[in-house]
């Protein structure tokens, strides 16, 4: 992308692209659409920046609540994420939640938008209690490839590179990414674009170290079950979420200002 093409940056999704993992609600999120921003404005520092994700959307949410509010804003470029939430829920329909995401991708391109979207990691090589929902997750990335595709839409792949499932790359809950992981998203979805100075290292591995122990590697998962996932569907029993009661934390296209 050549300077002057990126002046208005509108990024759509829920948790991930609101930057969950990457600081907390005392201190402020930064995340990797936050992140992406940074990378932009070094090529254009005109930039101004909108983030109107919120946690806890399904796709459908995303689409009904966000993408009216986006053309709004007439963005030059756009980030649509969506999907990981509908995976954790027993009725996940992969062509439902696509198509969200695919209205999405032809109203954005179609108001002359860059549009970028990721494909989803392994979640089974993440939190070995999640490798049912592998399947799942393979199937959303083949569906939103098509769609990206079909739109002219820039898929940032990083499921093709095995760091995306280092541990390290993500937060106690494994859900979110934690800063190292935003940081990484950050950078490929720089590549993907083409922005001066980006190039592949996202995706190098990090520096080996020893593995757990079968008996260490259990009891990581018994406390990550008691700390993160019964909570998650003590939630869902109740038909609640994370997100409740929360708006965009930045509803409008505002500079970039340099962090100290």
């Amino acid at each position: 992308m050549a300077s002057g093409d990126h002046l208005r940056y509108v990024a759509l999704g829920d948790s991930m692209t609101e930057g969950v993992g990457d600081g907390d609600d005392t201190v402020g999120l930064r995340g990797w659409a936050d992140r992406l921003a940074e990378h932009l404005a070094a090529v254009d520092p005109g930039l101004r920046y909108a983030n109107l994700a919120v946690r806890g959307r399904l796709a459908g949410q995303v689409r009904a609540e966000q993408l009216a509010p986006a053309l709004a804003l007439r963005p030059d470029v756009a980030t649509v994420v969506a999907g990981v939430n509908d995976l954790l829920r027993p009725r996940f329909d992969a062509a439902e939640v696509a198509g969200h995401v695919e209205e999405m991708f032809a109203a954005l391109t179609a108001a002359g938008a860059r549009v970028v979207t990721l494909t989803f990691p392994d979640v089974g090589r993440i939190a070995p209690l999640a490798r049912p929902l592998r399947s799942r997750v393979f199937e959303l990335n083949a569906r939103i490839s098509a769609a990206a595709a079909r739109h002219g839409v820039t898929v940032a792949d990083t499921t093709r590179s095995a760091v995306v499932t280092d541990p390290r790359l993500w937060a106690e809950d494994r859900l979110h990414a934690g800063p190292l992981g935003h940081e990484r998203i950050a950078a490929a979805v720089a590549h993907a674009l083409g922005l001066p100075g980006s190039d592949e290292s996202w995706a190098l591995p990090l520096p080996a170290r020893a593995a757990a122990s079968p008996w260490h590697a259990a009891r990581a998962e018994v406390r990550w079950a008691a700390a993160f996932l019964a909570p998650w569907l003590a939630r869902r029993l109740r038909g609640r979420s994370t997100g409740d009661t929360r708006t965009a934390k930045r509803p409008e296209l505002l500079p970039l200002y340099p962090r100290p």
